[in-house]
């Protein structure tokens, strides 16, 4: 269909017309005019397609000296990058992901390192891993597990891809304290189809404290993890960091489909899966921090 405006009096047989098709820019700028005034928009782009939308949320308490942040920090720079992580990666049936980093403390203190951003070479990898050299780690006071679980369901809710599975991996070397109980938060986003993994810190590498507990692996197992397969790998020694980090990336992009995953799925690292143990004290670290539980 071309579109002509009224012609003028005719002194001919032919009338040239005012807008002349041989002339592409008055051509499109009617048509848009068409649009506008008719109502009628294309649909919005599809999003993307992806094996996995994972967001990557990392503790910065002041719990955390700043020694350890630096070993987490390098921990998820070392994995994102690694061949087994770029191969679980290509295993996947469209062989690509997208990856959002945030970093965490108080309710309202979380700090987006890097958008959301596809990796699906090692070259995207490696530019994800520049982003994250860009900013040092912000500590900030106080611990938020369920600040940060909301702040990465706004992330999901941002998010223009479309994944086969989302994944939340979260880890901190505390119990909540802060901000809403984590166990709503927690029920919330898995509602919403995401998966929620742990990485419970139990190094006593920081400032060691009246609000820290020893059972973080079994807080995280019924507190904060939830979903479809969903686990947690506790770190008692910041020299295991970096395989735990590298494995824990690999068995949430992957799957028994995958020789990585295989190969990876089978280690001495065992991770630990939901629990709901009768009577479990979800609200500890607030009560901690409120003064009604001992150390």
């Amino acid at each position: 269909m071309c579109f002509r405006a009224a012609p003028a009096a005719r002194k001919s047989v032919y009338t040239r017309p005012m807008i002349a098709l041989g002339r592409p820019a008055a051509a499109l700028a009617l048509g848009a005019a068409f649009v506008l005034s008719s109502g009628w928009f294309a649909p919005e782009a599809r999003a993307e397609p992806v094996d996995v939308e994972l967001i990557i949320g990392a503790d910065v308490s002041l719990s955390m000296s700043p020694e350890e942040l630096r070993i987490q920090r390098e921990g998820y720079v070392a994995a994102l990058t690694h061949e087994s992580v770029i191969s679980a990666i290509r295993d996947g049936i469209h062989g690509r992901i997208a990856v959002a980093i945030f970093e965490w403390a108080g309710d309202t203190s979380q700090f987006l390192v890097v958008p959301w951003t596809v990796i699906e070479t090692l070259e995207d990898a490696e530019r994800v891993v520049a982003r994250m050299s860009e900013t040092p780690p912000r500590s900030a006071r106080r611990t938020s597990i369920s600040g940060a679980i909301l702040f990465a369901g706004d992330l999901f809710a941002e998010s223009h891809f479309t994944g086969m599975r989302r994944v939340l991996d979260i880890s901190g070397d505390g119990p909540n304290n802060h901000g809403a109980p984590v166990v709503p938060a927690r029920d919330a986003l898995v509602a919403q189809g995401v998966t929620i993994n742990g990485l419970p810190l139990m190094t006593n590498m920081g400032p060691a404290g009246r609000f820290d507990i020893d059972d973080l692996d079994d807080y995280y197992a019924n507190c904060v993890i939830g979903g479809p397969g969903a686990f947690s790998i506790p770190v008692t020694d910041w020299k295991d960091f970096p395989e735990a980090v590298r494995r824990k990336i690999v068995l949430e992009l992957s799957g028994p489909w995958s020789p990585t995953w295989r190969r990876y799925a089978v280690n001495d690292m065992a991770p630990i899966r939901v629990s709901m143990a009768e009577g479990y004290d979800c609200m500890i670290g607030e009560r901690r921090w409120g003064g009604e539980v001992a150390p």
